[in-house]
């Protein structure tokens, strides 16, 4: 008989501590996770930070806290905390005990492995008393954002095909004709284009007269990615190495452009993150700080797939009424006929194209 009241005594024991400890264990529990930063470059160092208030007056025997993060995000590892990790996911795991009326932070070490832009949607809590008689559980809400931008390369990680580039550029800043600048006429001289004459000019004085252009103090440059790294490849692409290399440089190219106070662009031939804004897909040449993010986050929105073909968007660019020049600088693992023949095209209508040597600073960089 003794016996049967012990039961019963531990039982009812169970049973309250169940009903204090466990049922109710998450009604007055506050969390909030959040990134030390909204943006960074790609690996970089930054913070996860969670903080976890219990309002109640009893404890919280076991709390676990659960959340799907990308896998590209690498954790430092704890005692309290376990990783599974995926090609594309991770569940981030943490189990502990919280006392009552405590309110605790804890950071996490991340280093965002690669580009990319990321979300934070929810998180699961779930409690429990001492003897999981009761295990309630809630999700939570977060809606936090991480853009992972390209890395910047070094100047001297950058090819020497880049580099010249960079440089003919600073150059023609002062000294290139705007073709769509007209100042006036002037004669005729060797090497000028039929395109040029001013024929009424020329039937007044009875000479061949051609447009005097001015000269662009200004030029804007277009920096365009083909992701296609062969002209056979189509839909998802077979070498996302290449391209991620492409992104660091452009972004390098990029941040030096605005730097010097010239304007640039960007725009790809690829599928971008739904979690991007939609206005991310084609940025006109523009100046300052808040465009250069915008560029960076446009890049760090480049998936791998393309949208279409890369000549299809150097001939929509020809076929564009622009009233400028535009320098256009192609990143392109791969130059194709079409591609050949759309960048004759946008010359033709007073564009200037130069090409990257992808592969040459790939090379470089592995040497």
């Amino acid at each position: 008989m003794a016996v049967l009241w012990l039961f019963l005594a531990c039982g009812i024991v169970m049973a309250l501590q169940g009903l204090v400890l466990g049922k109710y264990a998450l009604g007055k529990l506050n969390y909030d996770r959040h990134f030390s930063t909204r943006t960074c470059y790609a690996g970089d160092w930054i913070e996860m930070v969670e903080v976890i208030e219990n309002k109640r007056r009893v404890p919280i025997p076991w709390l676990r806290l659960e959340a799907m993060l990308p896998a590209s995000l690498g954790f430092k590892r704890s005692k309290e905390t376990w990783v599974s990790e995926g090609e594309i996911y991770q569940n981030h795991t943490s189990l502990f005990s919280l006392p009552a009326g405590t309110r605790i932070t804890r950071t996490h070490q991340i280093q965002c492995r690669s580009r990319g832009i990321f979300r934070m949607d929810t998180a699961t809590m779930t409690g429990s008393d001492l003897f999981a008689m009761y295990t309630p559980s809630l999700k939570v809400t977060l809606n936090k954002r991480l853009v992972v931008y390209p890395a910047l390369r070094r100047d001297d990680e950058l090819p020497s095909s880049w580099k010249t580039w960079q440089g003919e550029l600073a150059v023609r800043r002062w000294i290139v004709e705007d073709p769509f600048l007209y100042t006036g006429v002037r004669s005729y001289a060797p090497g000028d284009g039929m395109n040029r004459i001013h024929w009424k000019a020329s039937a007044r004085s009875g000479e061949l007269q051609v447009h005097q252009h001015g000269y662009s103090a200004d030029p804007k440059t277009m920096i365009l990615l083909n992701v296609e790294v062969s002209e056979q490849m189509w839909n998802v692409v077979t070498k996302p190495e290449v391209i991620e290399e492409a992104l660091s440089y452009a972004a390098t190219c990029a941040a030096a452009l605005i730097g010097q106070g010239m304007a640039a662009g960007f725009a790809s031939n690829a599928y971008l993150s739904p979690h991007a804004d939609a206005d991310r897909s084609f940025l006109t040449p523009d100046y300052g700080r808040a465009h250069l993010e915008d560029v960076f986050e446009a890049m760090a929105a480049v998936e791998m797939k393309v949208q279409r073909p890369f000549h299809e968007l150097l001939r929509g660019e020809a076929e564009a009424e622009r009233e400028e020049t535009i320098d256009y600088f192609l990143v392109t693992p791969h130059v194709s006929p079409a591609i050949r023949d759309a960048v004759r095209l946008l010359e033709q209508r007073g564009h200037r194209v130069s090409i990257a040597d992808l592969y040459e600073g790939i090379e470089e960089a592995g040497a």
